[in-house]
Formats: C-alpha cells, sequence, structure tokens
C-alpha cells in the first residue's frame, strides 16, 4: 500500500509539471535601461571609427521560452541623448543634418519577425524608425542567460546581446557622403538585460 501511494504521488507530480509546461505562455519582459548598452561605430573621413551611445531608451518584448517565438516588441531612442564624448559634435548630430532631435525625438524599432538560428542565437527582424521613415532592418541576436536574477530585485531575467549594420542614407540622412566625410554604413552593438513581468499588480 506504502509503495502504490509512493507511485501515486510520483505520477501526479509528473502530471502537474508536464501540464505546466503543456499551459506556459508568452510572457512580456521589459527592458533594464540601467543594464542596456547600445553602441554605434561610423568612420570618419576615413581615418578612424567615432563610437557613440544613445543614453535613454525604453522598450519590452513579449516571448515565449517554449516555443522560442518572439511575439513582439519594441525598442525605442530618444534621440537627443545622442552620446559621443564630445559635446559640439553631439550638438551636430542632433541638428538637422543628422537625427533632426527637435522634429523627430524618437528612434523607434518594432520587431516583425524573428528566426531562431541555433540554440541560443537567432535573427529578429523590424522596421526602425528615424527621421519619419521606416525601413527593415535585420539583428543577429544571442541569448546570454535566462534565469533568476542572483542580487536586487531576484526577478526572472534575460540577458541579450545584439548586432546590426545599416546605411544611414537608407533613411535620408546624406550629410558628409560627398565628399565623403562621414561614413555611409553604421555598425550597431546592444547589450541588455530584460525582466520578466511578474503580473502581479
Amino acid at each position: 500500500m506504502k509503495r502504490f501511494s509512493i507511485f501515486t504521488s510520483l505520477l501526479l507530480t509528473l502530471f502537474a509539471s508536464n501540464a505546466r509546461d503543456a499551459t506556459a505562455e508568452p510572457a512580456t519582459f521589459e527592458v533594464d535601461d540601467e543594464h542596456f548598452s547600445m553602441v554605434f561605430e561610423i568612420m570618419h573621413i576615413g581615418y578612424a571609427p567615432v563610437m557613440g551611445m544613445f543614453r535613454k531608451v525604453e522598450g519590452e518584448f513579449v516571448y515565449d521560452e517554449q516555443s522560442r517565438e518572439l511575439i513582439s516588441g519594441t525598442l525605442s531612442f530618444q534621440s537627443k541623448s545622442v552620446f559621443t564624448n564630445h559635446e559640439k559634435r553631439d550638438s551636430h548630430l542632433t541638428s538637422k543634418d543628422f537625427l533632426n532631435s527637435s522634429k523627430y525625438p524618437d528612434i523607434t524599432f518594432t520587431v516583425t519577425h524573428y528566426k531562431a538560428t541555433g540554440k541560443s542565437t537567432g535573427v529578429v527582424t523590424g522596421d526602425l524608425n528615424m527621421l519619419g521613415q521606416t525601413k527593415p532592418v535585420e539583428l543577429d541576436v544571442t541569448l546570454n542567460k535566462a534565469a533568476e536574477y542572483p542580487i536586487g530585485h531576484e526577478d526572472y531575467t534575460l540577458g541579450i546581446s545584439a548586432k546590426a549594420t545599416l546605411k544611414r542614407s537608407d533613411w535620408g540622412m546624406t550629410y558628409g557622403l560627398d565628399p565623403a566625410l562621414v561614413g555611409d554604413e553604421v555598425k550597431l552593438r546592444f547589450g541588455f538585460e530584460a525582466v520578466k513581468d511578474s503580473g502581479w499588480f
């Protein structure tokens, strides 16, 4: 009788575990702006790359870890928060020659598709809206870690790296291309943590 009771308990535990897996649902993850870095790199007169970043960003995405499906997502950068460690250059970057921040305060990336390419890698396709124009962009993405945070908030967190290359002229940003003072190709690298929404209010 005791052996039957243990066997029944094991079956119930296994059934409950399978039921949880079968009913797993997509979850919302919010980008932690305290642990977000986005670096851009662009050549200056062919001599050396200038590197910079955007210091103010927000975003979230809906992801199903079980099916590895990225349902939706957005990232929004404040164009005026551009920083290259040079005040005069930063002011020029926010002018009409480049980001035109007074007219277009936000740069937004909206997810349209995701394709897994490996156990922890994939390609995210999305629409990048900049200077009033929307163009498709592909990001190569790596999931570095998925676990409960060991300190601080202790919530379930994803750690993500991503990279992409685009041409600024595709969005009508042509200042400095002729003559070749500022490069057209822009390399982007992202690194951020995203915290799972617990669903509690």
